[in-house]
């Protein structure tokens, strides 16, 4: 359970129709099975025990009362063990038939949830607000109703609930009410047979559901040994936590398992504000005795989680727009059609220009109102001067090439700085003569200077204060480095225009450089910021799983260790962690001064409507915390 893991897993066991004492065996199977992958909680489909296809032989008794017998064999399986096992059948109770779901653990039935949807099945909707008690022979005994199984001793925020996926049909789905009272963990059985889109429609529910209420899902559906006179069942089973699906499986007799992070659910809902002082739904609390343990992970964790895994035509698409939109609203506020950019040959700059081209087709207005100026300097290469001119050119804008070398020496000869003294403030100096240029054109042409830094710049601080700081307009601000790079290689690859492509790729593949230190001999790059602050893609899981999940630097480093296996060493990965959380503290008093920009992701660092935090903060807990990796 350490960081907040919890193992789970929803399995579909081969059944037979009518045969709850075979059915147990099966169940038991997969509780063994599940035991030895270390599970916690193990979710079972919708009558399960007997078999959801048994149409009106769940009216015999005989069905009933085995159904419990084999209930009774499963509880009894689970002595000793501290798994939470959630088994449907059939229960027979006060003249009622309900398609009920029992929670078993250590060898006891804690309670019983049955379904509310009834529609087109045989049975009855329990009454709102009634509990019944099932006599399960002898002296043991059980409640009928919404429960609550908690175990906050164990991970701070465990509390689990058990949902049929038929009731999300309801106008209020019991999966809200009890989120809304505490559950993080939903179990959910499912009696739906297979279709052409049940398996999308199921998996796209679980995402919308779970991101909306912060919550992980673990759903099973019934699998192969159900009849298949009228319909045909494979069992689904999947695990989703907080709109990701980390687990699937779709085998007829398989088992979906993963690790929902019930630490990120918390934040995430403190984060959101709309969970405080919401109880409109009634659940009994029920203790579950879990018994701490390590949880070993298995479920994926993205190197890149700004970049989705498919769909990069839509989202490329997504983060343009959004970009020439909120550019098109700022050129039409101060009446300034004329976008001017600092066009380097790299990544950012380059996507702005492609930003700036779709808003002046969106406007309908000529791309020669685009003003791309390239500014050669001490560290500015071949490579790179000559993709900005081709982007330039190949865009339709108009290209000034304006070398700054001389107004550089000029400044440093006035202040006093020897030119080989390649200190911060050779690299200053040039940056900061750069934006003076391209704001001093911008008013020249009535226009805007449209920034280029990316929210990964402004993470780390690789960016010059009043240098590529400031702008009129920074399109950028809501975007990653590794979603910038993400859309200027799709547009590489999908683009008719085979100079374009050539040229975009190449800028895809050019290491980042802010171009302030002089080249090598050969005209070669000699600076690049990664060597610096670090590898972007570290440094976006970083803001990423510390940042914006509130994860602490032992938690991000062990999901870091999972996810870059094998390309970043145990030390590599804590050097730059301890950079990172530097870093980020020391740079605030920069992004306290940025410019305005659309948050593509719904995410910046903006002070306004973004991560807020004071300049001055201290960094001493965090970077504590990295000591003792």
């Amino acid at each position: 359970m350490k960081d907040g893991f919890l193992k789970v897993a929803a399995a579909a066991p081969e059944i037979r129709v009518a045969d709850p004492a075979y059915n147990a065996e099966r169940v038991i199977e997969k509780i063994r099975e599940a035991e030895d992958l270390g599970v916690k909680a193990l979710v079972f489909p919708e009558l399960c025990l007997t078999g959801c296809t048994c149409g009106h032989l769940f009216y015999q008794r005989t069905l009933t009362d085995a159904a419990l017998d084999a209930l009774r064999r499963v509880a009894e399986a689970t002595v000793g063990g501290d798994m939470l096992v959630i088994v449907g059948l059939p229960l027979a109770c006060d003249g009622k038939l309900y398609s009920a779901a029992a929670a078993v653990c250590g060898g006891e039935v804690l309670g019983f949830t049955t379904r509310r949807n009834v529609r087109g099945t045989v049975f009855s909707a329990q009454p709102e607000g009634e509990l019944e008690v099932v006599d399960l022979g002898g002296e043991d005994s059980c409640r009928v109703g919404a429960a609550i199984y908690g175990a906050p001793d164990v991970i701070r925020g465990l509390y689990a609930a058990v949902c049929f996926a038929a009731d999300r049909a309801e106008p209020i789905p019991p999966m809200a009410g009890l989120c809304a009272q505490g559950a993080t963990i939903i179990f959910e059985l499912s009696d739906e047979p297979m279709s052409v889109q049940s398996r999308r429609e199921t998996l796209s529910a679980l995402e919308v559901d779970t991101r909306r209420l912060h919550c992980g899902t673990v759903s099973a559906a019934p699998g192969k040994g159900e009849s298949t006179t009228d319909k045909t069942y494979y069992g689904l089973c999947a695990v989703a936590d907080d709109g990701e699906i980390l687990a699937v499986s779709e085998s007829g007799s398989g088992m979906a398992v993963s690790e929902i992070d019930i630490f990120n659910l918390c934040d995430a809902r403190m984060r959101s504000q709309t969970y405080a002082g919401v109880n409109s739904y009634c659940a009994d609390h029920c203790e579950w005795n879990l018994k701490k343990a390590d949880t070993a992970l298995t479920r994926r964790i993205k190197r890149e989680p700004f970049v989705p895994d498919s769909g990069m035509a839509e989202f490329a698409e997504r983060c343009l727009t959004i970009q020439a939109e909120g550019l098109i609203k700022r050129m039409e506020y101060t009446n300034c059609w004329r976008p001017v950019i600092g066009v380097s040959g790299g990544v950012d700059s380059t996507l702005v220009m492609l930003a700036c081209a779709r808003a002046m087709d969106i406007c309908g207005l000529p791309r020669g109102n685009i003003v791309a100026v390239t500014m050669p300097c001490f560290g500015t290469t071949d490579r790179t001067k000559n993709n900005a001119i081709t982007i330039a050119e190949r865009l339709g804008a108009e290209l000034r090439v304006i070398p700054i070398g001389e107004s550089v020496k000029k400044h440093f000869e006035t202040i006093g700085h020897d030119l080989d003294d390649h200190s911060v403030v050779f690299e200053n100096a040039q940056a900061r003569e750069r934006t003076m240029v391209l704001l001093d054109i911008a008013n020249k042409v009535g226009g805007l200077d449209v920034g280029a830094k990316d929210v990964g710049e402004q993470a780390d601080g690789w960016w010059t204060y009043n240098g590529d700081q400031i702008s009129n307009y920074d399109i950028n601000a809501g975007m990653t480095k590794t979603m910038v790079r993400a859309v200027v290689k799709y547009i590489s690859e999908t683009t008719d225009d085979a100079v374009l492509a050539a040229a975009l790729h190449d800028i895809w593949d050019t290491p980042v450089t802010p171009e302030l230190l002089p080249i090598g001999e050969q005209g070669e790059l000699l600076q690049k910021s990664e060597d610096s602050v670090g590898p972007y893609i570290l440094q976006d899981f970083f803001l990423w799983h510390m940042v914006m999940r509130g994860g602490s630097p032992e938690k991000v480093l062990r999901l870091a260790e999972r996810a870059f296996e094998g390309e970043f060493d145990r030390e590599t990965l804590i050097f730059w962690l301890r950079s990172y959380c530097r870093r980020f503290f020391a740079q605030q008093f920069k992004r306290s001064a940025s410019a305005d920009g659309p948050a593509v992701m719904g995410f910046t660092l903006s002070p306004r409507d973004g991560h807020k935090m004071p300049s001055d903060a201290c960094s001493a807990l965090w970077l504590g915390q990295v000591e003792e990796l």
